[in-house]
């Protein structure tokens, strides 16, 4: 693990995107469905149990939250969508938040799409990878929660996915195991995060 993992830092949390770091250096996002597991996915990569809240309740997270690796590098926890019993006018709130910080953040360099392995590409999925894609941002796919099923159905799951997407848009996104009570999948994202962060 690059030691900056261990030293990534809250910053700051905001519904408003002028409120967010100045717009330089590099960032990666993470998306997801509500209750897919993006904070946990956040904590398990930086070794940090308390970084991002994580929360039993889906639809939480409903701001950008920001958190350093050092002055030019961040990581974003975005909103989570998706959320039947969020009120139709928040989801608008946040679908408008979504689309204006994946169009006009300048050192945005990838979007880490947190999956569900039980339930992988929703339609909130589909549409959260055509805004990358429309965006020209590149997407990494990470199906958390593999615990859940044997590590043959996981992998499984993963092939399977891997196939569709391919079919869908190509072979230019990767997927991968993330599981935090087995830590499975830490090397694999960070490998990822390193690349996008221009992490030596």
């Amino acid at each position: 693990m690059h030691t900056l993992y261990r030293h990534c830092r809250f910053l700051l949390s905001t519904t408003q995107l002028q409120n967010a770091p100045p717009d330089r250096g590099f960032e990666v996002a993470f998306a997801g469905r509500s209750n897919a597991g993006k904070s946990s996915a956040i904590n398990l990569i930086t070794g940090q149990k308390n970084l991002a809240r994580v929360s039993k309740t889906p639809g939480r997270t409903q701001a950008l939250n920001f958190f350093g690796l050092d002055d030019q590098r961040r990581l974003v926890d975005l909103p989570g969508y998706g959320y039947a019993e969020v009120p139709s006018q928040v989801q608008q709130a946040w679908r408008h938040l979504l689309e204006t910080y994946l169009s006009g953040r300048e050192c945005l360099r990838g979007v880490f799409l947190v999956m569900d392995i039980r339930h992988p590409l929703t339609g909130f999925d589909r549409l959260m990878i055509d805004w990358c894609r429309h965006f020209h941002l590149p997407v990494h796919i990470a199906l958390t929660k593999a615990d859940k099923l044997s590590r043959g159905a996981a992998l499984a799951t993963e092939r399977k996915l891997g196939q569709e997407l391919a079919r869908l848009y190509g072979d230019d996104l990767g997927v991968q195991l993330l599981s935090v009570p087995q830590r499975t999948g830490v090397a694999q994202a960070q490998a990822r995060l390193n690349r996008w962060l221009e992490l030596r």
